[in-house]
């Protein structure tokens, strides 16, 4: 086992190895891409639930479901991205969804464009109004662009395929733009001189300053908080265990001081998993130092699951500090006040994070303009998955396999070995409502036969529940090796194999995934 550590900590150091480069040398692309919030309203199905004891409990007519779109154009008229979508009106706190979207968009006349797109994915809340879970969307409406934003209004149909929830609707989005400047990943984990002899000015514009941090919550429910009564809803009973959950969070910053962020949580202690959360808002660094920074936030979004039905809407306001350890990455701990909106669910919360500080896409640094000396390329990977899982353990029937809807990202520690996240949705397998997010790392072999092949490892861990999918609390282990295919330096199709094991559970099961990944390199710059 030492001899293993020491040639890995030695492949790894040969790899750092970096001959540096002039940025001339470095050909960009720039890519117009989109962040599209919708807000769609679906009539419910007309269904009175009955318990044994006689007593009943009538679903909403109505549900709001709000979306999160990253859409990536193709070409002029046709995008594609992935998105996220959560309850946030009337008994369906809880409901999530993931999927994938392909759309066209073209203009009409002056600013006014056509826009119509396709999302398929997975995802639910009441299981029994979506079975298995998949999720088809189909909408199609106009667009109208000004200088700094877009915004639309669309007629579609939401369908849960599997199950009987959605209906046709009506919804409106906003689009803000953004830019995203990378280059090809052939040249990932390189090292380029910034100096002024460079000539080309694509890349001498300001790096965003960004923030990823992997978070650890504790919730302490009070006042009337209830949870589900494991479905039975009269059966709900308060609840008053603290709540553990793991969650990430990406900031990035509008000022010096002030930044808007995304944050998802999964819990995996408290109570049987499937509770979820998922907010946007914005912070500010009140005190800063060289070290140590005060901040607040308020982020705004949807949560539920396992506890009493509500709309989902929740505000979570907090607070805290962080102590940077190098210049890269960093700790912080923060308290805060978790609060459903038109519902019962308040907790108070602490936790602590760790970080990473970025400065990506610019030899500048943002709001001081300040040259950097050196940036180097990092490889960054995004891929979409079909993952099957067989013969999964369920608490109230026997085994299914289930079908997921992943979406997973990469980056890249050095040629070899890389850190990877992921997100997966059930949509088939009659456990609509479960979901994972899982953290690992991998390692992965050169490339052979003409450059066309290479294979990989890896081990992940994270936090799975939903459905009634035996994992207990939530903690599940999944290690996969599998080969890649490259089309070129940038696309690739692989296929791999694993085992998913819940730590609390009685899943046990075989996995097989199938995906197609995007590769490319971003800036990092360095002071």
């Amino acid at each position: 086992m030492k001899k293993f550590i020491f040639v890995c900590i030695f492949l790894s150091s040969l790899n750092n190895i970096a001959q540096e480069y002039n940025l001339n040398d470095l050909k960009g692309k720039e890519l117009h891409n989109s962040i599209r919030l919708n807000y769609i309203l679906i009539d419910q199905p007309d269904r009175t639930y009955t318990y044994g004891d006689g007593s009943t409990y009538t679903l909403d007519p109505n549900m709001g479901f709000w979306g999160l779109n990253y859409n990536i154009p193709l070409n002029d008229w046709l995008y594609t991205g992935a998105g996220f979508h959560g309850a946030a009106y009337g008994d369906q706190g809880g409901l999530f969804t993931l999927g994938v979207n392909l759309g066209v968009n073209f203009p009409i006349y002056k600013n006014l464009s056509f826009d119509a797109n396709v999302h398929f994915g997975g995802g639910g809340g009441f299981r029994s109004l979506v079975n298995g879970g998949g999720l088809l969307y189909t909408n199609a409406g106009l667009k109208y662009d000004t200088k700094d934003f877009s915004f639309g209004l669309q007629y579609g149909k939401v369908d849960f395929f599997t199950g009987i929830q959605g209906g046709n609707n009506i919804s409106f989005f906003v689009e803000i733009p953004t830019t995203l400047r990378t280059s090809s990943y052939a040249n990932a984990q390189k090292s380029f001189i910034v100096n002024n002899e460079n000539k080309d000015k694509f890349w001498k514009k300001p790096a965003v300053k960004n923030v990823q941090q992997v978070t650890f919550d504790y919730f302490f429910p009070i006042g009337s908080s209830r949870n589900d009564g494991i479905t039975v809803f009269n059966d709900a009973t308060p609840l008053t265990q603290t709540l553990s959950l793991l969650g990430f969070e990406y900031q990035r910053y509008l000022t010096q001081n002030t930044f808007i962020y995304a944050h998802v949580d999964a819990m995996y202690s408290g109570l049987e998993a499937g509770f979820m959360d998922v907010f946007f808002g914005i912070g500010k660094n009140l005190i800063e130092t060289k070290y140590v920074n005060f901040f607040a936030k308020l982020g705004v979004g949807a949560a539920g699951g396992r506890i009493y039905p509500e709309n989902g809407l929740t505000v979570y306001p907090n607070a805290g500090f962080d102590v940077k350890l190098t210049k890269n990455f960093g700790v912080s701990a923060h308290g805060g006040y978790h609060r459903a909106i038109g519902g019962i669910f308040e907790a108070y919360t602490a936790g602590f994070s760790l970080k990473y500080y970025g400065l990506n896409g610019g030899t500048t640094e943002p709001f001081t303009n300040k040259k950097v000396s050196i940036i180097k390329t990092k490889g960054i990977h995004i891929g979409v998955q079909n993952q099957t899982y067989f013969k999964v353990a369920k608490t109230d029937r026997n085994p299914l396999d289930l079908q997921l809807i992943a979406i997973k990202v990469l980056y890249d520690i050095n040629h070899i070995f890389y850190l990877s996240g992921e997100a997966s949705f059930a949509y088939e397998g009659e456990s609509g409502g479960y979901a994972h997010g899982i953290f690992g790392i991998g390692i992965r072999s050169n490339k052979f036969i003409n450059n066309k092949f290479s294979l990989f490892a890896e081990t992940s861990a994270g936090v799975a529940g939903g459905a009634g999918v035996d994992t207990g609390e939530g903690i599940l282990i999944r290690p996969t090796a599998g080969i890649n295919y490259h089309l070129n330096s940038d696309l690739s199709f692989q296929i791999s194999g694993g085992q998913y094991i819940s730590a609390y559970g009685n899943v046990n099961s075989t996995n097989l995934n199938i995906g197609l990944t995007y590769s490319l390199s971003i800036l990092n710059a360095k002071k």
